[in-house]
């Protein structure tokens, strides 16, 4: 079987109102992503997804169907799909950086080699090592005080047992915030905050330390991307557990991290670290240094929620008992790009165990909502 055409589509779905999203690096109200189909000469196709983000990671919509329709798509026709070691070092070869872009391809073959066999993708990852309903954290925007104590309580109530708050702007603010959250939620319930690279190293260590009495269960990415040092020094000044996310992208990266002890866990995910090979690759070395590893999230549509469910569900170090992850994704949005969406309720997400990702895609609905130009 050999990779014949690669097909893009680029979507608009906004999220849900009280599902909006206010980080360090802005509002996110809406998701421009690209879906992805790779056809192959034998009539077979998978599909993937990249939840680009100009903010984040630096991709755009538009730039992620330029190089995927006259870059990476053409690069790989001829590739075989079911040869994924191959195919991650053909799409290095063609591009650098665009993760994003590059595991919407890797995902789609991945889909592809799973309906070939007729396996899910967990089986041809070595086996479920924990049940297919999982459940995961809820990652709150930086709302006013009075907006993240409404919803702190609705998610609550909705069964939530840990909620990460968005920080990483003025210190009083985001002092404010966590507290007021912690105060709605009770003792029990994990509280996480997570500054996306907005704190500099010394509001990250005052802010950290002024929230002890919050009992936080995860600091994530609380310093800016590219300084091991500043992360190093927060974990070493403070008491909570320091998660690295926006700084990790690949495998280097990650030896970097366990080279200058920066962090107890490490955020992974499919399109942050180009695709679902190079992710576990990335999980198997943090292991190898006991370091664990916990899913983020870029609020994925259908597709890449069930590339990280496959994932959580087949590989042991992916510790999210310890360290919930973010799998809740088509759960912000208003609408749903698949014919069988992924089932989520309240924070459980629930993938199938039918051939390769389990998703197909409603491609009437792909096409009537595409971003704009």
């Amino acid at each position: 079987m050999k990779i014949r055409s690669v097909d893009c589509f680029p979507v608009r779905i906004p999220l849900k109102p009280e599902c909006q999203m206010i980080t360090a690096l802005g509002v996110h109200d809406h998701s421009d992503y690209i879906v992805v189909r790779v056809n192959t000469d034998e009539e077979l196709f998978g599909v993937g997804e990249a939840t680009v983000s100009e903010r984040w990671s630096g991709e755009t919509v538009w730039g992620g169907v330029a190089i995927l329709k006259h870059v990476l798509g053409p690069g790989v026709c001829g590739c075989d799909p079911e040869d994924i070691r191959s195919l991650d070092l053909r799409l290095n070869q063609l591009s650098r950086g665009n993760w994003f872009a590059k595991s919407a391809i890797e995902m789609a073959c991945w889909d592809l080699r799973g309906k070939s066999l007729g396996k899910p993708i967990y089986e041809l990852l070595g086996g479920a090592c924990r049940d297919l309903t999982f459940r995961s954290r809820y990652s709150m925007g930086a709302y006013d005080v009075p907006r993240a104590r409404q919803r702190a309580a609705e998610l609550i109530d909705a069964g939530f047992e840990t909620i990460k708050v968005k920080v990483g702007g003025a210190a009083e603010d985001d002092i404010a915030r966590v507290r007021a959250v912690r105060e709605v939620i009770g003792s029990q319930p994990r509280l996480v905050i997570d500054a996306n690279c907005g704190w500099n190293v010394d509001t990250a260590i005052q802010c950290i330390n002024a929230l002890e009495d919050c009992r936080l269960a995860l600091v994530e990415q609380p310093t800016p991307d590219g300084d091991y040092g500043a992360l190093a020094r927060v974990r070493r000044e403070t008491t909570p557990p320091v998660m690295a996310d926006d700084i990790c992208f690949d495998l280097v990266h990650a030896q970097e991290l366990i080279r200058n002890d920066c962090c107890d866990v490490i955020s992974v995910y499919p399109g942050k670290n180009g695709g679902i090979q190079k992710c576990r690759d990335i999980i198997e070395l943090a292991g190898s240094h006991g370091i664990a590893c916990s899913m983020g999230s870029n609020l994925e549509f259908d597709v890449a929620t069930a590339a990280m469910g496959h994932l959580i569900v087949s590989c042991p170090n992916l510790q999210i008992e310890e360290y919930p992850g973010d799998t809740l994704g088509p759960a912000y949005h208003r609408d749903s790009i698949a014919v069988n969406p992924l089932s989520i309720e309240g924070p459980l997400t629930t993938i199938s165990n039918a051939p390769g990702l389990g998703i197909e895609v409603d491609w009437d609905f792909v096409r009537a909502h595409p971003a704009p130009d």
